[in-house]
């Protein structure tokens, strides 16, 4: 089973291993989402200002066209997971992606992996439009995409047998983004409201499109 690895002792787990052991593609995706920090940070904050308004996902920009051009419509369902409140934002976003992303990309392998990753944000993203369609605030984080891939890591334990030891997590986990939700007003940019929705509408195309992402098996 994919979620089954063979713990072998001695060469094989020695000196010639990684010492972090995580599959490229959660290596890359970490990697390129420092990077944008990092370059944010030295551009300074009017630049970074510019960078937020241009990339991050404006609900109004789609359903009023406030201050949006076609270019931006487009890019930023995608660029806005990309882009963090700060390095607490990121720094948490990272470490669950690389807790829950690896048996993901086990089962779906690379290719298929970015996709759904991607098509999660996408989809969380626009739940967040659908609830908020006036708000001038981008929102920003990947934190609808690794929602996607935990509620499809609670899928891929189903298939093993092992759903009930995480139904008590998924119940915490909604209903600490409710609470943010109920009390932190209007998601926006900067990390300090939640944009809970879109969490939770990632958890839930994770839940349902996992499977139409993982390999059919063979003849």
């Amino acid at each position: 089973m994919p979620f089954d690895e063979s713990h072998q002792p001695g060469p094989q787990r020695g000196a010639g291993g990684r010492a972090i052991n995580l599959p490229p593609v959660l290596v890359w995706l970490i990697g390129i989402n420092v990077a944008v920090q990092l370059v944010r940070e030295i551009l300074g904050d009017a630049a970074d200002l510019d960078i937020i308004q241009q990339f991050g996902l404006v609900p109004a920009a789609y359903t009023s066209g406030a201050g949006a051009d076609l270019l931006s419509l487009l890019m930023a369902p995608i660029t806005y997971q990309f882009l963090h409140g700060g390095w607490v934002h990121l720094g948490i976003n990272m470490v669950m992606l690389a807790a829950f992303g690896v048996p993901v990309v086990r089962m779906l392998g690379t290719r298929r992996f970015i996709l759904f990753y991607l098509s999660a944000g996408v989809f969380a993203g626009f739940v967040h439009v659908f609830f908020f369609p006036d708000s001038m605030d981008p929102v920003v984080g990947a934190s609808g995409s690794i929602s996607g891939v935990f509620g499809a890591v609670l899928m891929l334990m189903r298939y093993v047998g092992s759903l009930t030891s995480l139904l008590p997590v998924a119940i915490v986990w909604i209903a600490i983004n409710v609470f943010f939700g109920v009390f932190g007003g209007t998601p926006g940019a900067g990390g300090d409201p939640v944009a809970w929705t879109a969490h939770i509408g990632g958890f839930v195309y994770g839940l349902a499109a996992i499977r139409l992402f993982m390999p059919r098996p063979g003849p």
